[in-house]
């Protein structure tokens, strides 16, 4: 069956717009390189998947960032996206991390949703972690930050992760086929948003409502690290620290990516010459 799609839907008659998201691949090579237990890989392919679905509602080139922050064992948790549905993502946590809900995992902190157009003002919402679950608190963050009512359903469990969201559509108040159709997915299963194809899905939970699906759009991963950000990292430095820091690192400097774990090594010989480039375009723009 076809993974890693995003599919749009609309309830023709009910002003309310839905997505379905299943990730296999993209999710493997998030995971791939970092040995996560498991509670933490379910709620990074939880995130994984609300960040989908959440660039899906973009109506602009650009990027999205949706990551959780607190104060216990795990202390944060993001995904990096933009619209074309190319993600990245990763978790830090210290000791062990209990399977509970997500105050157990997070603690008292909060949800953060950057969103930085590629033309345009950039903007953030934070809202506090209120809810037992990470659907939970993104629909309070519709519900207070977009006044849009918003219904999320995410699932992850080895090494496969999907969701649905249904919203009404803007402008419009539709609440009584909105309750109806959010109570139609409820009973949605995760073993039928991991083995189904979508049209399956959609046509097991709304057989009798008129739901015109959209084309797919393909989901994967990608990491947006390069030596050359390194290298502009190392710059930002200045010649001195970095000089320093390769003496204390007995002549080899490393940079690990954190999230797809490449390993960038620079010399004495490569410090030498990047600040020679360096100095040579600075003189050059006087």
């Amino acid at each position: 069956m076809a993974q890693d799609q995003l599919h749009r839907f609309l309830f023709e008659d009910a002003q309310v717009r839905g997505e379905l998201v299943q990730l296999d691949q993209s999710f493997q090579a998030i995971l791939a390189n970092h040995q996560y237990p498991a509670p933490i890989q379910r709620l990074l392919g939880q995130l994984m998947a609300a960040t989908s679905l959440l660039t899906a509602t973009l109506k602009f080139e650009g990027e999205i960032t949706v990551q959780l922050q607190g104060n216990g064992p795990v202390s944060l948790l993001v995904i990096n996206g933009n619209h074309q549905q190319v993600l990245r993502g990763v978790a830090r946590y210290q000791g062990e991390v209990p399977d509970g809900t997500l105050a157990d995992m997070v603690g008292q902190g909060y949800l953060v949703i950057t969103i930085t157009p590629k033309d345009g003002e950039r903007y953030q919402g934070v809202v506090g972690l209120e809810g037992d679950t990470l659907a939970q608190v993104l629909e309070g963050y519709f519900a207070n930050s977009e006044q849009l009512p918003t219904r999320l359903w995410l699932f992850a469990e080895g090494e496969k992760a999907a969701g649905m969201m249904l919203q009404v559509l803007p402008g419009h108040d539709v609440e009584q086929d909105f309750e109806h159709l959010s109570t139609l997915t409820e009973t949605i299963k995760a073993e039928e948003l991991f083995g189904l194809e979508a049209e399956e899905v959609l046509h097991r939970l709304f057989h009798q409502e008129q739901v015109r699906l959209f084309d797919p759009q393909a989901v994967s991963f990608s990491c947006t690290c390069s030596r050359q950000r390194c290298e502009g990292a190392l710059v930002s430095l200045g010649q001195a620290e970095a000089e320093s820091m390769l003496a204390e690192h007995n002549g080899t400097l490393e940079m690990d990516c954190e999230y797809c774990r490449k390993r960038y090594q620079f010399d004495a010989v490569d410090i030498a010459g990047l600040f020679a480039g360096a100095n040579q375009a600075a003189d050059g723009t006087h």
